[in-house]
């Protein structure tokens, strides 16, 4: 096993994979910007190094202070976490070129996933189904009113070095789609530094389910279920459960076994989701992308098998056989994540601020996975993710219930917040009867 990690990332996720990584006596090392200096993470941890000032391409981003630190505390792993590096395979490659362990896929399957259409494409020629879309980047306007032609319209307008939901626009017709591809392109060059645009058929009531794959030690890769996620607004994700309420045993076995499909293609090993849209209304769901690293929203998945997601990183990682065994997969139960941000429960605007009061739920099958305490300052520079609130049941309507007495327990004073919207969305017809699909956010606004 790794014997010490430096985490490279902040706030919740920092504090989830210090949390299992002690657990396993693994020496942790932190990192963290001016801003973070008095939030949890950095004191959880064995060591902290301070990489830069609150500019996240100044410190979270920042390579060469990210290795030094590495260097400077003698750390043999770097764990990404989500955001920020996780997805960047050159950091990939420089850190496996350093000497260093890094926990996640190798950076040609981070290559090959990173652009959508490479990924698409391979995704293909693997049998795991897409949806209608350009197989090459619209390479200017009049390309892509061609391929919206013969597509179909609605099409989704998407940044083909994307990812997190942004990136994206939806046209009707061919004036709204000369109006999202000059918005997504520039959009694309200003964010990810790549304007290349994919044109997809767009689908207005579906689903967004995805699988969670972990690629072992051995080369074997394995699917740990599915997790629901509809519950998005600009197309981001608040809520996940698992596992989900429109998918059928039979439909189970065809969605899980394209997922190792997707990961058996690329070579995949280490943590990683095989996104996919579904139409409930003839059980078929096409490939969206495949995200090359660990989720928000793991924990439902760790709830349902019983087992440590992180850990199994860090297993991978070292070269280790799973805490499981792979031919013996059950899950048992439900659980539900809600994404606790700082922002506006109505519009969903970020509300930053000083936290006067933190009260966190607790009881059974609750779990809060948290970033900040009572007293911290939560700041505009980053994500506006607090907290993430698991619930779990032997039954859906158990975890509902547990979820309706965990909201109306979770007290946040200070800055803005969403809590209020799931205390709402907990009493909607659609989202409890789990008849629900990706517009049940616009549909509740």
């Amino acid at each position: 096993m790794i014997e010490s990690l430096l985490v490279a990332n902040r706030g919740e996720i920092a504090r989830r994979i210090i949390r299992t990584a002690k657990r396993l006596g693994i020496r942790v090392i932190a990192v963290h910007s001016e801003a973070d200096a008095d939030l949890p993470f950095v004191a959880e941890a064995d060591e902290a190094v301070l990489i830069g000032p609150p500019n996240p391409a100044l410190s979270y981003r920042n390579t060469e202070a990210i290795l030094a630190a590495a260097k400077s505390t003698g750390a043999q792993a770097i764990h990404p976490g989500y955001g920020f590096l996780s997805e960047n395979a050159e950091f990939a490659r420089t850190v496996e070129a350093s000497g260093l362990i890094w926990v996640g896929p190798d950076a040609d399957a981070i290559t090959a996933m990173g652009d959508k259409i490479n990924a698409r494409n391979l995704m293909a020629a693997a049998g795991v189904p897409v949806a209608p879309g350009t197989t090459d980047p619209a390479a200017d306007l009049d390309a892509a009113v061609t391929a919206a032609a013969e597509i179909g319209y609605p099409v989704m307008v998407k940044a083909a070095a994307g990812g997190g939901g942004m990136g994206m626009g939806v046209a009707v017709d061919e004036a709204a789609l000369r109006t999202e591809y000059d918005k997504v392109r520039a959009f694309a060059e200003r964010m990810f530094g790549d304007g290349s645009v994919l044109i997809e058929r767009y689908f207005p009531r579906v689903r967004h389910v995805e699988v969670q794959i972990l690629g072992l030690a051995d080369g074997r890769v394995v699917a740990l279920g599915e997790r629901e996620c509809s519950v998005q607004r600009r197309n981001q994700k608040l809520v996940e459960e698992s596992p989900s309420p429109a998918v059928s045993p039979e439909l189970r076995a065809r969605l899980l076994a394209a997922a190792v499909r997707a990961g058996e293609a690329v070579g995949y090993r280490n943590a990683g989701t095989v996104e996919c849209l579904l139409d409930p209304t003839i059980g078929e769901f096409f490939f969206l992308e495949m995200n090359t690293r660990l989720q928000v929203e793991h924990p439902v998945t760790e709830y349902v098998y019983g087992i440590d997601l992180v850990e199994e990183q860090l297993r991978v990682a070292s070269g280790l056989a799973p805490t499981f065994d792979p031919d013996a997969l059950t899950p048992s139960g439900h659980a539900i994540e809600m994404r606790i941000n700082a922002e506006d429960p109505k519009r969903f605007l970020p509300g930053p601020g000083v936290i006067r009061t933190w009260v966190e739920p607790t009881g059974d099958g609750v779990r809060v996975d948290s970033g900040y305490t009572e007293g911290n300052t939560v700041t505009p520079f980053y994500d506006s993710l607090l907290a993430k609130l698991i619930v779990s049941g032997a039954t859906r309507d158990e975890a509902l219930d547990r979820a309706k007495a965990a909201v109306a327990a979770f007290q946040i004073e200070g800055p803005k917040n969403n809590v209020p919207f799931f205390a709402e969305l907990l009493t909607n017809d659609e989202f409890l009867t789990g008849a629900y699909d990706t517009g049940i956010v616009s549909r509740m606004r």
